[in-house]
């Protein structure tokens, strides 16, 4: 189950917003179906890329045994 505050990691590329399969985000409110968040990603350094609406099937909760990894944004 997601809940908000949850940091989950992107299951897609999101060409529109420079987001990719792998990027991590932060829940920042659930919808009432259960099935539908808006989700924040930001840099580094805290500056938000984007928030974005998504369904259940785009993201998953983050794991235990993952580690972050670093990119860089490029711009659209």
């Amino acid at each position: 189950m997601i809940r908000e505050l949850d940091t989950v990691v992107l299951a897609k590329d999101l060409e529109a917003y420079g987001l990719r399969r792998g990027d991590v985000g932060a829940v920042v409110h659930c919808y009432e179906d259960g099935k539908t968040f808006e989700v924040e990603f930001v840099t580094g350094e805290g500056k938000t890329i984007a928030v974005v609406t998504l369904a259940e099937p785009d993201i998953r909760p983050m794991r235990h045994e993952e580690i972050l990894h670093v990119r860089a944004l490029v711009s659209t």
